[in-house]
């Protein structure tokens, strides 16, 4: 942590010894030694770390931008067979068109959603009458008085068989 880096170089500035600062700072003497000699090699850069942890990102700015177009496009528009996009479809898509060499229906999700792409979408209610007879709420997209419940990560409005809303438990 930067701010532990710090400390512990603050506290040798203050005449501190190395061991003392160790358990102050929770940590090795050998670990207050080396922060304290990359901060006399580099200043105050060795305060940050160079290392981000986890994973790079596999994914290069081209292939994303791919991928995006891709999604953001219609299945028509490239030959196949269905009208809308699901997350494994453009999935098995993108590999088998060869933008990249490999990528789980989740990898391409969390891309998406960085990306700025959602597949949501609003399914009404069949029932014309409560259609025609309530406005359509700009906030949810479903009628007031219905239950909106996500099925398919999609919205769809529930309605009992008289054509009324069906309670909400």
């Amino acid at each position: 942590m930067t701010w532990r880096r710090a400390q512990m170089v603050l506290l040798s500035a203050q005449g501190m010894p190395v061991a003392k600062i160790a358990d102050v700072t929770f940590t090795s003497a050998d670990r207050v030694r080396d922060v304290i000699h990359n901060f006399n090699a580099d200043g105050f850069d060795s305060l940050y770390p160079k290392y981000k942890g986890g994973r790079p990102k596999t994914f290069t700015l081209p292939e994303r931008r791919e991928v995006k177009k891709i999604a953001k496009s219609r299945p028509v528009e490239h030959g196949l067979p269905f009208s809308t996009w699901s997350l494994a479809k453009p999935a098995d898509f993108l590999v088998a068109e060869g933008v990249v060499d490999d990528i789980s229906h989740e990898g391409l999700r969390i891309l998406l959603r960085e990306e700025g792409v959602t597949f949501q979408r609003l399914r009404r209610s069949d029932d014309l009458t409560l259609s025609a007879a309530r406005p359509v709420s700009p906030s949810v997209g479903c009628s007031p008085g219905t239950r909106c419940t996500p099925i398919s990560r999609s919205w769809t409005t529930e309605t009992s068989g008289l054509g009324w809303p069906s309670a909400v438990s």
